[in-house]
């Protein structure tokens, strides 16, 4: 079914709840493993219905955040979300204490049952006002990204629609961008520093009254870190200091001459080569009907997904104005269908929509007919693989999408793919420090995002900018406000990715018979034990980021 087709429904709490009760007492009352099985299957379809619904209000809110029926609906879900979340916890601590419990795990698998634990842990009723409250903050955070309305060069540009002007070959130009998102955010930053604030506060209160010492370990648990913790996270961070920081200096330095600059500001951040980064030609709808192309190319499987993402209309990738900011892969359970949303801006990071979001939805489309729900439930340091993996096995394909300089793109992704490593390690270790440390101020979390630039990205000049040179850049970093300690995962995911590039050029046949075969895992084993499985190399272990990076010498 097309999404524009598919009817949405406000989920009836009242009815849900109800439902939800009468599953948890028929749980609770059967007599055998198949028969709560079977009352398990029903648990399932509930679920999908109500987060069909509630995504399907998501997206349409996101497609327009001043439309105030989907911002109201949107509000709905704000609220009603954390109530639900007790509910499916209730049913399942009856299935987690069942006395048929070896029969089940038979059923769904051991990782389900460690991931309730997490879930009970880092949730309960006591926190349901605080989820609520955090839940609207997230919204109003997005909204006010989103609503922003930016002049630029006659044109009134979200921030989205800026990022064109912060790519092109004409330095004055980009700098002129650069000031103009900075301004913005000036603007903004008050309002942003209160929100956060209030973030840190109500996460910090959330951990207390569920017994933590503070919320970086009930932020672990929240995101599902079932098989590694805070001290191998710290590990691995410290070997990207020692291993990327260096290399990403050499890769920057190399790029600073290729762009004609004797140093990199920050307007010369997201700038490889001195015509201008290589943008997809063509039309929106080229650029789709070329990724299309590409995906029937590629193989049988990834032919009847693109056909099937296409054939449904299951893309908002048009930058508009009142729309979100970014862009997500999420998945409509009741239709069995991924649904990608982005905002193309006539740069490279269009391309990304067509390699990675397709990843994800790649891996959704293959275990789209997965009876076992929780087989789906994925760690976002899984998930992450699919889609940046993806994004190096497309590269026989880019000059359907960059005509002439598809090789300048394969060469810019590969550097900005390894020097993106002690970015992302950056974000996570300032969350930890935020969350240590609660009652820093807003100017004293800045100094300290401020800091960790000067150790993570000692490349970069800052000059004297009032924002984003004195700390502020983290604030347009989404993740921070929206997915606590999630960024990381992207870390640990691109060192699975470069091990796949490093592969793919040895034995691509063989690369993509892992690929496929982590796809279809899913949740089926812990991230360590799956790894292995499919001939990867944990980040965690030592010596990996060092070999990983020995095997791309030739193009680094």
């Amino acid at each position: 079914m097309k999404f524009s087709q598919m009817p949405y429904e406000r989920v009836d709490f009242d009815a849900a709840a109800a439902r939800f009760h009468d599953l948890t007492d028929r749980f609770a009352r059967a007599d055998s493993g198949p028969e709560q099985f079977a009352v398990h299957r029903e648990f399932y379809a509930l679920c999908s219905r109500v987060d069909t619904m509630a995504t399907l209000a998501h997206i349409r809110h996101d497609m327009d955040v001043t439309d105030k029926f989907y911002e109201g609906e949107q509000a709905y879900y704000d609220e009603k979300t954390p109530l639900l979340t007790g509910l499916i916890q209730a049913y399942q601590k009856q299935l987690y204490h069942s006395p048929f419990r070896p029969f089940l795990e038979e059923k769904i698998g051991p990782v389900a049952f460690r991931n309730m634990e997490l879930a009970f842990r880092s949730f309960d009723d006591r926190i349901i006002g605080l989820k609520q409250e955090e839940n609207a903050l997230v919204s109003r955070y997005m909204d006010l990204i989103a609503s922003a309305k930016i002049s630029f060069h006659g044109e009134e540009l979200n921030l989205s629609l800026l990022g064109k002007y912060l790519t092109g070959p004409d330095r004055a130009v980009r700098q002129e961008a650069f000031m103009a998102s900075e301004g913005w955010f000036q603007r903004a930053t008050g309002e942003i520093d209160e929100i956060y604030d209030q973030m840190v506060k109500n996460r910090t209160q959330q951990a207390g009254a569920l017994g933590y010492d503070d919320f970086v370990a009930m932020g672990y648990d929240r995101m599902g870190r079932n098989c590694y913790d805070e001290k191998m996270v710290a590990a691995f961070r410290k070997q990207v200091k020692e291993t990327l920081v260096p290399l990403a200096d050499r890769i920057h330095q190399r790029r600073a001459a290729r762009i004609g600059v004797d140093r990199l500001r920050l307007w010369d951040e997201g700038v490889w080569f001195p015509e201008g980064n290589p943008a997809p030609t063509g039309t929106p709808e080229e650029i789709l009907a070329a990724g299309q192309r590409m995906y029937r190319e590629m193989s049988p499987e990834t032919r009847e997904f693109m056909d099937f993402m296409m054939d449904n209309a299951l893309f908002d990738v048009l930058g508009r104005k009142n729309k979100r900011a970014g862009g997500y892969m999420t998945y409509l359970p009741d239709y069995k269908s991924p649904f990608i949303f982005a905002n193309f801006n006539g740069t490279s990071g269009d391309a990304d929509v067509i390699t990675h979001e397709c990843g994800h939805a790649f891996q959704g489309y293959l275990t789209r007919d997965e009876e076992i729900r929780e087989f789906s439930e994925l760690g976002m340091e899984t998930a992450e693989i699919h889609s940046m993996a993806m994004e190096f096995f497309t590269e026989p394909w880019m000059g359907l999408l960059f005509g002439d300089r598809a090789a300048d793109y394969v060469q810019m992704h590969l550097e900005d793919a390894v020097a993106f490593l002690p970015y992302g390690c950056m974000v996570d270790e300032f969350q930890h420090i935020v969350y240590r440390e609660p009652h820093l101020t807003p100017a004293q979390r800045k100094e300290a995002w401020a800091g960790l630039q000067r150790e993570y990205k000692p490349y970069l000049d800052y000059g004297d900018t009032p924002f984003y040179g004195h700390g502020g850049f983290w604030q347009k970093q989404q993740h921070i406000f929206c997915d606590p300690f999630y960024y990381i995962d992207y870390c640990l995911a691109q060192v699975c990715a470069l091990q796949y590039k490093g592969w793919m050029d040895r034995d691509r046949a063989g690369a993509w018979d892992s690929y496929l075969k982590l796809c279809r895992l899913g949740a089926r084993k812990f991230y360590t034990d799956l790894l292995p499985a499919v001939g990867l190399k944990s980040p965690f272990a030592s010596g990996t980021l060092e070999e990983t990076l020995e095997g791309l010498k030739k193009y680094l």
